[in-house]
């Protein structure tokens, strides 16, 4: 006997159990080795990481379609993994360390501090690996593989060199994202804008004649940046402004410095912003720095590794300068607190002209929660640009393509204008750059230090001394080898001929251009092959209201206590038909539980099915299925398969659980088993007209779990169980085929049976949309009804006189005064509702309402026609105004509905 409720908390580790202990996610199981592979490698989550919703329904997409595939004969393999996540790792424990008072890093040195990080990976890293199995997650979990194991390493090394050789991989002194607190560059992705309101200070520097005489004219020149005007190295105006065409050309002397440096004219300088002219620092922003190369501008960096001002014994500081004693003094003092000093210097001096606040973005370190420096040092870099033009000319070949399409657009436009990688990372837990030098600076970049030692030995004709670069590569590089490094590049493994190119890439939006284009690039580079064929990229999970989710607003829904509340196949069932492509997710709690209230349902109509006898026959035969509700819901359930099937080829997930919800819900649990009521517990009825009732009904109940397999791993499976038990080779629902129905569809009985269905729900709606009270019993007119609709209406009229609660059912050649008018499939319906409501006061009240929805519409478009409000709004009002608008219109089309039922006669 069936539970009375489905318990997931008493569920889901016995099922994820028995799966694991049936190896039923392992890639090559012997009954598939020759069904034809389905590949998908995991965006790696950091080994520091904990199950976030983001986390969730990245996963969950990924394992609807796995366990879709793997139904549908395929090898699945599901490559999980995680990443070191460099930053965020080495923050954790150096964190641990300070918690516990040990020695700091640089007390311990290098190797003792990679070795702890090691002993906490051992430790507590990875937790996020036992969360993704408690959402439910069908990994091939025999191969995880880390971004730091033995094989990995082996293929970054292989890649850095690859590419050194090829001319790829070169040193260089560029700007980069530099967080002060961490002392290490850092890519775009771990940078955040955080508005700031701050100040716009107005400088007058003194324009000099070719003497060097101060001509008494000044160029004033605004900044929001006060500190950095002393590695100043020329003030730049649009070649258009009339205001300063004399002085191009010219040049000023810089105050507190004394340096001269040019006024140029670039296009880069907005007449229309501050006053038109700019301040030139190409060591500290990195549009200056471009300015800089276009008219060969000196960098003058002022500011050290933790963001203080670097002043004494700086030489390209002091070339060609007569700083004043003042200046100097400046040296060692923070970035904050020189730039009140140079503004109160500059002030001193009359050269302060203006101060005007000024709300702007600051760039933060996403972790280290401080201001990020552009900083000019050497670091590695990859020249992304030849690598850039093969992934580029692969989507235009066809080999990868983008769901949803408008993405293509945006990855062109990011690798069209890309600029060089750098790689190089100030850290200690990562990969090592495999690069050594000499005592004069020679550089031998090799897999090994024996192979740089053997390179230095045979390029001097003696042994040489050789120190490797502290750095560590970016965790973006080894993760751009993800899809070949797992599979065992570079040796040529079978797992590499078999699953290599991988199939499908399930990851988010905002990593399009940080991973899925690196991938592409690197995976056509080293194996020739663009490394998927589609890439899904999906959208962000926010709040009920639309906000994104936050620590610090406090709105962040997390995925581990819903799992606990509702069980995951709720959230799991959530997220997939919530997942519209190109659409963000607004989750709420009460939407989740909407979805258990559904899993309950599907329970509760298996319970039904027992209680009244309904068990598997091993020998039901769909196809000789002779009742009429039978047949009609055997042809539903293909429809619904079929609906399901293209659904998730074309990845339209909410589609898919939109057509799986229908026939759970609607046809199968509501409709059907409704109908084989009367069959299933009447009086007198036939008994083999019983037992194939029956048999249908169980057998439907095993369909609807594969059906919703994908969905709601775990309450399919318990049911799959129950339902087989005694069933000889039974198995996991995880491994059985899944459904083909297609040849037990019927037009027949669907005709008939869906007739009664629609009218049964023309009716029920036009009782709820006019007011007719639930116990009130009404008349049904069918008007001009022909011979097999007669016949059809005869046959039913008990069950429409049932669920349609009817008081009598006629037949008519003209509509009836007085009544509300249905189509339905073709045939006219009335009911005489003269004495039950108040028609013309029904009337009345929906023409209310349909102005009502009309003003509401007139007034939302005129908001959203508003160039000003859309420009200026954030992005989650004008997505909530926009379903505000769908909303009101769906509202209005309903209303408008119901008065086209209502006879004026």
């Amino acid at each position: 006997m069936m539970d009375k409720t489905f318990d997931p908390a008493s569920v889901e580790a016995r099922i994820r159990a028995a799966w694991e202990d049936a190896g039923a996610f392992r890639a090559g199981r012997p009954e598939r080795a020759g069904a034809a592979p389905y590949t998908i490698v995991i965006p790696p989550p950091n080994v520091t990481g904990s199950l976030h919703m983001g986390h969730a329904l990245n996963n969950t997409l990924q394992d609807v379609l796995c366990r879709f595939e793997r139904m549908r004969g395929r090898d699945v393999l599901w490559q999980p993994g995680t990443d070191h996540a460099g930053i965020a790792t080495q923050m954790v424990v150096e964190r641990r360390m300070m918690e516990r008072q040990e020695p700091g890093r640089r007390e311990i040195g290098r190797a003792a501090f990679v070795e702890k990080v090691w002993a906490w990976k051992a430790e507590s890293g990875g937790a996020i690996v036992e969360q993704l199995k408690r959402l439910g997650a069908s990994c091939d979990w025999s191969r995880e593989r880390f971004t730091m194991d033995e094989g990995l390493s082996r293929a970054v090394l292989k890649t850095f060199v690859t590419l050194h050789e090829q001319g790829l991989i070169y040193r260089d002194k560029r700007l980069v994202n530099w967080d002060p607190k961490f002392q290490t560059a850092i890519s775009d992705l771990e940078v955040v804008q955080v508005e700031t309101k701050g100040h716009l200070w107005h400088f007058d520097y003194p324009v000099v004649d070719e003497a060097g005489a101060e001509t008494g004219a000044v160029i004033t020149v605004a900044t929001t940046r006060p500190e950095t005007m002393l590695g100043d190295t020329a003030v730049a105006v649009h070649p258009e402004d009339a205001r300063y065409t004399d002085l191009v050309g010219c040049h000023v002397r810089l105050p507190l410095v004394g340096r001269l440096i040019p006024i140029v004219a670039d296009a880069y300088s907005d007449p229309e912003k501050g006053t038109g002219a700019v301040k030139i620092t190409p060591a500290h922003d990195f549009n200056d720095f471009e300015v800089g190369r276009r008219h060969g501008l000196a960098a003058i960096n002022v500011l050290d590794a933790e963001a203080a001002m670097l002043l004494d014994g700086n030489a390209d500081f002091l070339a060609d300068a007569a700083p004043e004693p003042e200046a100097l003094a400046l040296h060692g003092l923070d970035r904050a607190a020189a730039r009140k000093a140079v503004v109160a210097l500059m002030e001193a001096r009359g050269r302060l002209r203006l101060v005007e606040p000024n709300a702007h973005a600051v760039p933060h370190g996403d972790r280290s929660g401080v201001v990020i420096e552009p900083y000019l040092t050497d670091q590695w870099y990859v020249n992304a640009k030849p690598l850039a033009e093969r992934a580029m000319q692969a989507v235009r070949d066809g080999q990868t393509r983008f769901v949803p399409e408008n993405y293509e657009k945006i990855f062109f436009q990011w690798l069209t204008n890309i600029e060089p990688w750098c790689i190089s990372r100030q850290l200690w837990w990562g990969h090592q750059i495999p690069v050594w030098y000499d005592a004069d600076g020679g550089i031998y970049v090799a897999e090994s230090e024996a192979e740089a030692l053997a390179e230095a030995e045979a390029r001097q004709g003696r042994p040489v001394a050789l120190t490797r670069d502290p750095d560590v590569l970016d965790t973006w590089f080894s993760s751009a080898l993800w899809p070949f490094s797992t599979l065992g590049w570079p040796d040529a493994t079978p797992e590499l001929a078999r699953h290599y190119p991988t199939d499908t890439l399930v990851t988010g939006k905002d990593i399009l251009f940080f991973w899925v284009a690196r991938m592409m690039m690197m995976g056509l580079q080293l194996t020739d092959r663009t490394p998927f064929d589609t890439v899904y990229l999906h959208t962000l999970v926010r709040d009920a209201s639309g906000a994104k989710m936050s620590k610090s607003k406090g709105n962040v829904v997390d995925p581990l206590d819903l799992i606990d509340q509702v069980g995951a196949d709720a959230l799991r069932f959530t997220l997939c038909a919530l997942a519209v492509q190109g659409r963000d997710i607004k989750l709420s709690t009460d939407r989740v539980q909407g979805y258990r209230n559904f899993a309950t349902k599907l329970w509760n109509a298996a319970r039904f099915a027992e209680l009244n006898g309904c068990r598997l026959d091993p020998a039901f035969d769909p196809a000789a299925v002779t009742g009429a509700i039978n047949r009609w819901a055997l042809t539903e359930a293909a429809r619904a398969v079929s609906e399901v099937e293209g659904a998730l080829a074309a990845y339209r997930f909410n589609d898919a659980a939109a057509a799986a919800y229908r026939f759970t819900w609607n046809t199968f649990c509501d409709w059907y088993l409704e109908l084989a009521k009367p069959v299933l517990q009447g009086e007198g009825v036939d008994s083999a007209a019983r037992a194939e009732t029956q048999a249908t009904v169980a057998f439907l109940i095993d369909q609807v779990a594969k059906l919703l397999h994908p969905f709601m791993p775990f309450l399919t499976e318990e049911l799959w169980a129950i339902k087989g038990a005694g069933v000889a080779d039974r198995g996991l629902l995880a491994l059985a085929p899944w459904p083909d129905l297609s040849r037990y569809a019927d037009a027949g009985a669907e005709a008939e049976v869906g007739f009664v269905v629609d009218l049964v729900s023309e009716i029920r709606s036009a009782r709820s949309e006019t007011g007719v009270p639930a116990a009130a019993h009404v008349p049904l007119v069918l008007v001009g009804a022909d011979a097999a609709v007669r016949a059809r209406v005869e046959a039913w009229r008990d069950t429409l006189t049932r669920l349609a609660r009817l008081s009598e059912i006629a037949f008519a050649d003209a509509p009836p005064k007085k009544a509300v008018q249905l189509l339905v499939r073709g045939s006219v319906a009335a009911l005489p509702l003269e004495g039950i409501v108040d028609l013309a006061a029904e009337v009345a009240r929906l023409r209310k309402e349909q102005a009502k929805a009309q003003g509401e519409i007139r007034k939302i478009d005129g908001k959203l026609g508003n160039a000003d409000f859309v420009s200026r709004a954030p992005e989650e009002i004008i997505e909530e105004t926009r379903e505000r608008r769908e909303a009101e219109a769906a509202r209005l089309a309903k209303i408008e509905e119901a008065l086209a039922r209502l006879s004026d006669d």
